[in-house]
């Protein structure tokens, strides 16, 4: 009789977690327009991924080692777009890494999340920020230095980010990134559009006026 050969059976990989994708709509907001900014940032350079509310696995093998950071950078692998970030297979780990915490989530995110980021994911640069400000303190830094994080040192109330060459702070009141080489904050998708929308009504105003201009000079010169 011959032997029956089982196949390994294959692991699943959940997609979801089933938690919610953010604890208020203010966090998932604010989630949503900096992956959005940090894409159109890294928009040209082909080996940066931004992602968030990404199931992340971490052990080959076991649906048990995964975390889902609201937002992450990793540089060095493609932009294709994944159901799941599995960093065997990806061959990187985060570069940075930003929570917006709660008063539900910061404990978890000083401890459990700030120990796995450091000493298992390796990430470069934590950062853990309140929008609401009921924690202090409301915001965080930290980089990895020999395997430890130490935290940020505030510059111009910003923290600075090496990973991402931007600064991390509040503008009037609504936490955003500034860009220091060029001096401007960077702007959520919608307000990108806004202004866009702007000058491209400006230059067809313009447009509309030069030409009006021309008529009237080419009907002067006829007569």
């Amino acid at each position: 009789m011959q032997e029956k050969i089982n196949a390994a059976p294959t692991v699943v990989y959940p997609e979801s977690d089933g938690k919610p994708m953010a604890e208020t709509e203010d966090h998932r907001d604010l989630m949503i327009d900096f992956i959005q900014m940090l894409k159109h940032y890294f928009r040209d350079v082909d080996d940066a991924y931004v992602s968030g509310n990404l199931l992340m696995y971490y052990e080959e093998g076991n649906i048990y080692k995964s975390i889902s950071p609201d937002v992450f950078v990793v540089l060095g692998v493609s932009k294709k777009r994944r159901r799941t970030y599995r960093t065997w297979e990806e061959g990187h780990t985060p570069d940075f890494v930003l929570e917006l915490a709660s008063k539900s989530t910061y404990r978890q995110d000083l401890t459990h999340k700030k120990h796995l980021y450091a000493s298992v994911l390796g990430v470069r640069e934590y950062y853990i920020y309140d929008p609401y400000h009921e924690i202090n303190p409301y915001f965080l830094g930290y980089r990895l230095v020999n395997g430890a994080y130490e935290e940020i040192a505030f510059v111009d109330e910003r923290l600075p980010s090496l990973v991402l060459g931007l600064e991390l702070g509040e503008n009037d009141g609504v936490f955003g990134l500034y860009d220091p080489e060029r001096s401007v904050w960077l702007q959520p998708l919608e307000e990108q559009v806004k202004q866009e929308t702007k000058a491209r009504q400006r230059a067809e105003e313009e447009l509309s006026k030069a030409l009006a201009t021309l008529e009237r000079l080419q009907g002067k010169s006829d007569t």
